[in-house]
């Protein structure tokens, strides 16, 4: 991995809008396409009104960043998007003793050395619904996503549904491999391994992601690569161009 670069600084607090945060985590590696791939990582932190966090897909956590993180109110949500995102609950949640963990379809089975309180459904939790929406993209027994949008910024929040790596932090090494997988930025998309899973489903998958581009998201926040600040919808309509026109 040394050819891989951070998005520097990692593991602490960067402003998104009023009440909603992301953090850009280390550097992973995940298995793909018969190789051990970098992938960068990234959380995302919402303030709901009463104060408490919503921890979204939860990165690294360093004494600096509880720091941080305790100075903006109190950690009560650590939410699992999907079972591949649920590695740092464990450590935060031992931080954090009381906040609630939330388990993402299926991620029980994966996870089963973290204990979680309680299951997302397809429908917001009435402790974040006047805040965040949600929806679940429904896959094959390999992959589904809870997908949320924070209402008052516009912003949608995805984990792996799409990934958008850029050439010059992942290395030549893993260009290639990137750009056939169909996760190489600026055309970032849901890679193929996973588009696979949805292949069976693609009219519900469809009609998941018709509901998000509903929603008109200014912004898109990715779990890994560049994020989107700006013309989230459009970017939406595009990276999902494998499922039809939108």
């Amino acid at each position: 991995m040394k050819d891989a670069k951070l998005y520097e600084p990692i593991n602490t607090l960067k402003y998104v809008d009023e009440n909603i945060w992301i953090v850009d985590g280390p550097i992973i590696q995940m298995q793909a396409y018969g190789t051990n791939i970098p992938f960068p990582t990234r959380m995302t932190v919402i303030r709901l009104t009463n104060g408490d966090l919503f921890i979204h897909s939860p990165t690294h956590l360093t004494n600096e960043l509880k720091a941080e993180i305790d100075a903006l109110g109190r950690v009560w949500h650590l939410v699992s998007p999907n079972k591949i995102h649920y590695a740092y609950i464990g450590q935060w949640g031992e931080v954090y003793p009381d906040a609630i963990k939330w388990a993402s379809p299926r991620v029980r089975e994966r996870a089963k050395n973290i204990v979680f309180d309680r299951d997302l459904s397809e429908e917001p939790d009435s402790a974040w619904a006047e805040e965040i929406d949600q929806v679940i993209v429904h896959g094959s027994r390999f992959m589904d996503e809870v997908v949320f949008l924070h209402k008052p910024s516009h912003t949608l929040i995805l984990a792996d549904l799409i990934e958008n790596f850029e050439a010059d932090k992942i290395g030549k090494k893993y260009e290639l491999l990137a750009r056939l997988g169909g996760c190489l930025d600026p055309d970032g998309k849901t890679p193929f391994d996973l588009r696979l899973t949805f292949w069976g489903r693609k009219a519900q998958t469809r009609e998941a992601i018709r509901q998000i581009i509903t929603w008109e998201p200014n912004r898109v926040i990715l779990a890994h690569g560049r994020w989107y600040p700006e013309n989230g919808t459009e970017e939406l309509k595009r990276a999902f161009r494998w499922l039809g026109k939108f």
